[in-house]
C-alpha cells in the first residue's frame, strides 16, 4: 500500500512541475542557444539553427533574422544585411535598435542622407539614446554638415561621455582650421580619460603644430608611459628630437618603432633624414630608397631623396626626383642651374614668381639666374621688383629677418648691376656687419658670375628656409586617420596627419646642418 501511495504522490508532484514550467513560444524557442552560438563567434554553427528556426517559424522570428543579419554584415555582406535588418524593422517597428541597424548598414554603403533620416526615426522613438546622436553627428560630418554635426555630438556628450565622440568632435574643429578649439576638446577627452593614449597623442600632435615642444612633449610622453610601443607616439617623440638635432636620440626611438611597425614609409623616411643630418648620405639615400619602395607615390619621400642627391651633387638623380612632384620650385630651379639648361631654367624661374608673388627670394634667385646668362637688364627688373616686396614687408613688419647671407648676395648682385644706394639692402647693410664684407668687393670690368654653386646655394638656402617660416605659419594638421592621418596621420586622423611634413635643408657649399622635418 505504501508502494502505492508514494508512486501516486511523485505523479502528483511532476504533473504540478510541468503545469508551472512556462512552455517557451516556438517563435523564441531557440532563441538563447542562436545567442550563444553567436557570442561565441561559432557562426557557422550559429547560420544553421538560424535556418531551423526560421524555417519552423516560416521567417517570423525577429531575433533569429536580427543575428543572421549582423553575421551576414560581419562577412562583407552590406546589402543583405540590410534586407534582413529592414524585415526585422517591419517585424517590430517600434524597437530602436532595429532602426538604428538599418541606419548603420545604409552608412556602410555609402548612403549618409539616407542614414541620417532612418537615424532621426529612431531618435524619435529614443531620445536618450546616445550612440544614436553620435552616429548622427558622424554621418553629419560626411555630408559636410559641420554645425548640425556639432550639435549632435555635443548632444551625446550630454547623454553619456565616451572617447570617441570626443574625438569626433575635435576632428569636426580640425577640418574647419580651429586648432584652439579642437586642443580644448581634446584636453577635456583627456580629463575624462586620461589613461587613453590615442587621445593623448593626437594632444601632443596639435602642440606640435602650433609650435608649443613642451607641452606637446609633455603629452607624448605620457602616452608612451601607458603604451611603450605606440607607433605614432614614438614617431612624433621621435621627430621632435630630429628637429632639434638630437639625432642620436631620434635614432633610438626609431629603432623602438622599427619592431613594431617595421614596413612603415614614414618611418625609414624619417631614419633617412637623421642620416642626412648627420652627414652619412648614403645610408641616408638606402633608407629613404626603402620608404620610397613602400609608398612609391609619396611626394615628401621623393622630395627628401632628391634633397640628399642635391647635396651629393648627383644633380641628374635629384631632377628626376624633384619634377615628379615640385613641392619647392626653387631646389628644381638651383637643379637645373646646376646642369646648364639655361632654356628650361628660365621658363621654371618664371614659372616660379607667377606661383609665388609675395616671396622676394624668388625674384633674387631669378635675377642671379639672368645676371649670369648676361641679361643684366631683365636682372635688374627681378631686383627691384624683389626691392619692392621687401618694402612691403617692411612695412607691414613681416618676415623682415633675412638670412646674412642673402642680404650679402642682394648687395653684390646691387653693385654689380649699378643698382644705386637707394636700395633697402644697402640700408640694412650699412647697420650690419655683413656691410663690411660686402664693401670690400669691387665690380672688375669683366663680368663675374654670381650664384654658381657656392653664391647661388647660399641664396638657395635661404629661400628655403624662407619656405619652411612661411609653411608653419600657413598649415593647419592632421590623417587622424590619419594622423590626424596629421601628419599627418594624422590624426592622424587625428589625422590624421594625417601630420607627415619635409622640411628643406640648407644647401651650402660650408655643410651647414640640414634640417628635416620628420613624418
Amino acid at each position: 500500500m505504501s508502494r502505492f501511495f508514494c508512486a501516486l504522490l511523485h505523479t502528483y508532484i511532476d504533473a504540478f512541475l510541468l503545469s508551472a514550467a512556462p512552455d517557451l513560444p516556438i517563435l523564441e524557442r531557440r532563441n538563447w542557444l542562436i545567442h550563444l552560438h553567436y557570442i561565441r563567434k561559432d557562426y557557422e554553427t550559429c547560420k544553421a539553427i538560424i535556418k531551423e528556426q526560421l524555417h519552423e517559424t516560416q521567417g517570423m522570428c525577429e531575433y533569429a533574422v536580427y543575428v543572421q543579419a549582423l553575421i551576414m554584415r560581419l562577412e562583407g555582406k552590406i546589402q543583405q544585411s540590410l534586407e534582413l535588418f529592414q524585415s526585422c524593422a517591419i517585424l517590430n517597428p517600434k524597437s530602436s535598435d532595429n532602426l538604428k541597424q538599418v541606419a548603420r548598414s545604409l552608412f556602410l554603403l555609402g548612403k549618409h542622407k539616407a542614414a541620417i533620416e532612418v537615424y532621426n526615426e529612431a531618435a524619435r522613438l529614443n531620445q536618450k539614446d546616445w550612440e544614436i546622436s553620435h552616429n548622427l553627428g558622424v554621418c553629419y560630418i560626411y555630408t559636410k554638415d559641420f554645425k548640425s554635426a556639432e550639435e549632435q555630438l555635443n548632444l551625446a556628450l550630454q547623454l553619456n561621455k565616451h572617447d570617441l565622440t570626443y574625438m569626433m568632435l575635435g576632428k569636426i574643429h580640425l577640418l574647419q582650421g580651429d586648432t584652439e578649439k579642437a586642443i580644448d576638446v581634446y584636453k577635456s577627452a583627456v580629463e575624462f580619460s586620461p589613461e587613453n593614449t590615442e587621445l593623448l597623442t593626437t594632444l601632443g600632435l596639435l602642440y606640435m603644430q602650433l609650435g608649443k615642444y613642451q607641452k606637446a612633449f609633455e603629452h607624448l610622453g605620457n602616452s608612451l608611459t601607458y603604451d611603450p610601443n605606440n607607433f605614432k607616439a614614438i614617431l612624433a617623440a621621435g621627430s621632435m628630437m630630429q628637429t632639434h638635432g638630437d639625432y642620436d636620440v631620434a635614432m633610438n626611438k626609431y629603432r623602438v618603432a622599427a619592431y613594431s611597425v617595421p614596413e612603415s614609409p614614414p618611418l625609414w623616411n624619417n631614419i633617412g633624414m637623421c642620416f642626412f643630418g648627420k652627414k652619412k648620405y648614403v645610408a641616408a639615400i638606402s633608407c629613404l630608397k626603402r620608404a620610397n619602395y613602400l609608398s612609391p607615390f609619396d611626394w615628401k619621400i621623393l622630395y627628401n631623396l632628391g634633397l640628399v642627391h642635391l647635396t651629393m651633387q648627383q644633380y641628374a638623380s635629384a631632377f628626376l626626383l624633384l619634377q615628379i612632384y615640385p613641392s619647392d620650385l626653387r631646389l628644381l630651379l638651383f637643379t637645373l642651374t646646376n646642369l646648364d639648361d639655361a632654356d628650361n631654367g628660365r621658363r621654371s624661374h618664371e614659372q616660379a614668381v607667377l606661383l609665388d608673388e609675395s616671396n622676394p627670394l624668388v625674384n633674387l634667385n631669378f635675377a642671379v639666374f639672368l645676371y649670369n646668362q648676361g641679361d643684366k637688364k631683365a636682372a635688374l627688373l627681378q631686383l627691384q621688383e624683389m626691392e619692392r616686396k621687401v618694402n612691403a614687408q617692411v612695412e607691414n613688419n613681416s618676415n623682415t629677418d633675412f638670412d646674412p647671407e642673402l642680404v650679402e648676395m642682394a648687395q653684390k648682385l646691387g653693385t654689380a648691376l649699378q643698382a644705386g644706394e637707394n636700395l633697402y639692402w644697402s640700408k640694412l647693410g650699412k647697420d650690419s656687419k655683413t656691410s663690411q664684407r660686402s664693401s670690400s668687393s669691387k665690380p672688375s670690368s669683366s663680368q663675374q658670375p654670381l650664384g654658381t654653386n657656392q653664391a647661388l646655394g647660399q641664396a638657395m638656402s635661404s629661400a628655403a628656409g624662407y619656405s619652411k617660416s612661411m609653411q608653419i605659419t600657413a598649415e593647419p594638421e592632421a590623417d587622424v586617420s590619419s594622423a590626424p592621418s596629421p601628419p599627418t596621420v594624422t590624426p592622424g586622423e587625428p589625422e590624421d596627419e594625417d601630420e607627415e611634413t619635409a622640411e628643406p635643408a640648407k644647401l651650402k657649399e660650408k655643410k651647414s646642418k640640414p634640417k628635416a622635418a620628420a613624418e
